[in-house]
């Protein structure tokens, strides 16, 4: 499973356009539905509700249909939507379904069985030829703007800053010393995004991240515990986790 997952990294991209003649038939939309409820949540405390619907019931501009994704608000709660819908995005790349996460994206549908909307994805068949071929084209930052130190980890340093983020924004850093990875989201964002909107959508992006991370650790059998930390701003950097890395 980690190895398709982790081959999907290479294969996925966040569709901006979808072809409007192919349709996703019953029988994918159902593999969907059962593909969400197996999903692993980042933290087990916090529940989680979803809807598929008609592209058309929403703002959104993209797709066939999208997912709308609802949750309790809890600590973390917007780390583990990301940590958790990411796995759906990988695992569709490898049925040929695009995924785009949108972000601005609005539902008159503003609650689901009392809990709150929090983001949409937009879902459409796609051929095998629309989807990324080669990944290293991505527009990504260099690697020492994210990463610093590495200790022999040069196999997740180059594989991780292509999770996907909210317009490009990457907000990860991470700092590697003594076999820990500190893990961080930068508040020192440029974007075209609503600037009071950015906290909110670079937390699901570091969610996505964390489990793009770990995808790439157990597929080079890399063993790690996490710890989470609280939100506390220090000099741009807010410390989100930090893993402990048992290399042999």
């Amino acid at each position: 499973m980690i190895y398709k997952e982790y081959n999907m990294i290479f294969k996925r991209k966040s569709f901006r356009k979808f072809n409007d003649a192919l349709k996703l038939t019953h029988e994918e939309l159902r593999d969907i539905d059962e593909k969400i409820k197996k999903l692993i949540p980042l933290m087990d405390n916090i529940e989680v509700k979803y809807q598929i619907v008609p592209r058309e019931k929403t703002t959104c501009k993209r797709g066939e249909y999208c997912l709308l994704i609802y949750s309790e608000e809890k600590t973390n709660f917007l780390l583990n939507i990301g940590y958790m819908f990411e796995q759906l995005d990988l695992y569709l790349a490898f049925k040929d379904i695009g995924v785009c996460w949108y972000g601005m994206g609005k539902t008159s549908e503003e609650e689901y069985k009392n809990l709150k909307f929090v983001i949409m994805m937009a879902l459409g068949k796609s051929q095998p030829s629309e989807f990324r071929k080669d990944y290293t084209k991505c527009r990504r930052k260099e690697t020492q703007e994210i990463w610093t130190g590495n200790s022999g980890l040069e196999m997740i340093t180059e594989v991780v800053k292509y999770a996907p983020s909210a317009c490009n924004t990457q907000p990860w850093r991470v700092v590697c010393e003594n076999n820990k990875l500190k893990i961080y989201r930068t508040t020192s964002i440029k974007s075209i995004m609503p600037k009071e909107k950015v906290p909110f959508y670079n937390s699901i992006d570091m969610g996505i991240f964390l489990y793009f991370l770990e995808v790439a650790l157990l597929y080079n059998n890399i063993l790690f515990q996490k710890s989470f930390c609280k939100e506390e701003n220090e000099s741009n950097l807010i410390p989100i986790a930090v893993y402990n890395l048992q290399l042999r």
